[in-house]
């Protein structure tokens, strides 16, 4: 699929906005409903908007939520996608909770070989203030699982706060250098009403700065084919590879390859803004393939170039919070 000069090959599949963990950053400080059962895409419409995509051009899927692994039935869908001959790269975006070393294997036989973990400390009690959850011990048990049966890369997600976990990024950027994990650090986007606000952001350049302080210098290495946005340098001696995600200091929109599908059944092509085009109700409504196939064409007519983050109020950020859209 064509959006511009852009090539999109990704599609980042969200099949839940339901979460056992309620991350600050994440989930809206005000009360909130979940997506009502009936109005979540089934399994089989997913998979059937996956195949469409791949006669597109779609190469490349990230199964996200919320949390994937909450949903009942999701090692039946994963086991289905990895049967698309199609797709050349499945990976799972999770907090780790709900797997253990027989379902990592399990899926490592389906064919799954990524897992992105999501993980902001290092400190149990830190954990449990930004989760809500008393869970750090199980997920970093999972993620060694994971190590020990072999899965590469496994990756962790971070992201950066003031205030927060600003005192250790040395101490999780260190992890590379003991394990050949791929740490990335995000820059925090203010999406919708949450308890973490813009004065908590730590942009790219004070973390590498922290990172440099403390363990030598950043070498840049190039990106793999099939890599997302984050800039990669490795540690003196390290077999792991440091991440940079950088949507508020050095935007990537115009190298952005990817399309999201939201647990709602909506096409959203740019994570910062609002624009959602519904291809759930035209598939629910008997549309054939090919009017499946234009609708994902119109969407991706309104994937910006670049965003003004830096420059938006609270009214102009985006109203849906991250576990409605997907991560």
């Amino acid at each position: 699929m064509i959006a511009g000069t852009r090539n999109i090959n990704y599609l980042r599949i969200s099949v839940t906005d339901r979460c056992n963990f309620r991350c600050r950053y994440c989930i809206p400080a005000a009360p909130f409903k979940f997506i009502e059962h009936d109005n979540i895409a089934r399994y089989e419409e997913i998979l059937r908007i996956v195949r469409i995509g791949c006669d597109m051009g779609i190469t490349k899927v990230r199964v996200t939520g919320g949390e994937p692994f909450v949903r009942k039935g999701i090692f039946f869908f994963i086991r289905q996608l990895c049967r698309i001959s199609q797709l050349k790269d499945i990976s799972i975006t999770t907090n780790g909770s709900r797997l253990n070393r027989n379902k990592i294997k399990e899926l490592m036989d389906m064919g799954i070989q990524r897992l992105n973990f999501s993980l902001d400390t290092l400190v149990p009690e830190k954990f449990i203030w930004i989760t809500g959850r008393d869970r750090f011990h199980k997920v970093w048990d999972t993620i060694m699982a994971a190590h020990d049966l072999g899965m590469s890369p496994i990756k962790i997600n971070t992201v950066a706060l003031k205030g927060f976990n600003d005192d250790e990024i040395q101490a999780i950027a260190g992890l590379t250098l003991k394990y050949p994990f791929h740490v990335r650090f995000i820059e925090h986007m203010q999406m919708g009403d949450t308890d973490v606000d813009a004065s908590q952001q730590i942009l790219t350049r004070d973390i590498k700065n922290l990172i440099i302080g403390a363990h030598g210098p950043l070498t840049a290495v190039p990106k793999g084919a099939n890599d997302g946005p984050a800039k990669p340098y490795v540690l003196a001696g390290g077999p792991g590879i440091l991440g940079f995600i950088t949507p508020v200091s050095s935007h990537f929109c115009s190298e952005c390859n990817r399309l999201r599908l939201t647990s709602r059944g909506t096409l959203r092509p740019c994570l910062l803004q609002n624009n959602e085009t519904d291809i759930l109700t035209p598939l629910r409504n008997g549309a054939d393939d090919e009017a499946l196939k234009q609708i994902m064409v119109t969407a991706l007519k309104d994937k910006p170039l670049c965003h003004n983050l830096e420059k938006r109020t609270a009214r102009d950020m985006p109203l849906n919070h991250m576990t409605s859209i997907g991560g």
